[in-house]
């Protein structure tokens, strides 16, 4: 098999993307897939990731999906998602475990939120959209997550999403108050809720 056959399995074996490693540990050499990107077959994404350079231009959730795998995405740009905010954020924001790298390589713009390894899979959910898969946290993390970093959020932001949350049919207080629990957020985000709900 010739190595741009190779190459093109590999990059839709991956989603649209494919690691440097990923394609050498195929059988194809660093130098070839240099020569490829010269040549105009292969586009850089961003440091050690490739993808075909004729395919369609990737969605910033397949780049984020792919290059930082451990990502879920989160505040802001779930809670834009759900649909608890009109602001497109310009910059993604991703949580990740603590023992991630520092060091994230991605060509999306992104904002990083650290958390201990034991909290950063609850409410962690995969959703497809537009044949893209990637992580996202639920409505009742975001939400929690909302109170958790209340200092960071614009007062307004936060004011429409918890509105939004209180009004949404799809909401579950049961799961909202476990995680507000293991958050340690409980009683902020139970006492606004109540206010919300019965005011």
């Amino acid at each position: 098999m010739e190595h741009k056959d190779i190459i093109k399995n590999v990059i839709n074996e991956n989603g649209g993307i494919a690691k440097l490693s990923v394609l050498i540990a195929a059988g194809v050499p660093k130098e070839k897939i240099y020569k490829l990107c010269s040549d105009g077959y292969l586009q850089r994404v961003c440091q050690g990731y490739y993808q075909l350079a004729d395919s369609l231009i990737l969605s910033d959730e397949q780049i984020i999906a792919s290059t930082i795998p451990e990502a879920v995405i989160s505040m802001e740009s779930a809670l834009f998602h759900y649909g608890y905010s009109d602001f497109m954020p310009r910059v993604w924001s991703v949580t990740v475990p603590r023992s991630a790298s520092r060091k994230l390589n991605t060509s999306v713009p992104i904002k990083v939120y650290y958390v201990k390894d034991d909290i950063y899979e609850l409410g962690k959910t995969t959703i497809t959209e537009n044949g893209v898969a990637f992580a996202i946290y639920d409505r009742e993390r975001t939400i929690c997550d909302m109170f958790k970093h209340r200092g960071k959020i614009d007062n307004e932001m936060f004011s429409k999403a918890v509105n939004a949350y209180a009004k949404d049919t799809r909401k579950n207080l049961k799961v909202l108050s476990e995680y507000a629990k293991k958050l340690r957020v409980y009683k902020k985000v139970m006492e606004l809720m109540e206010v919300l709900l019965n005011g």
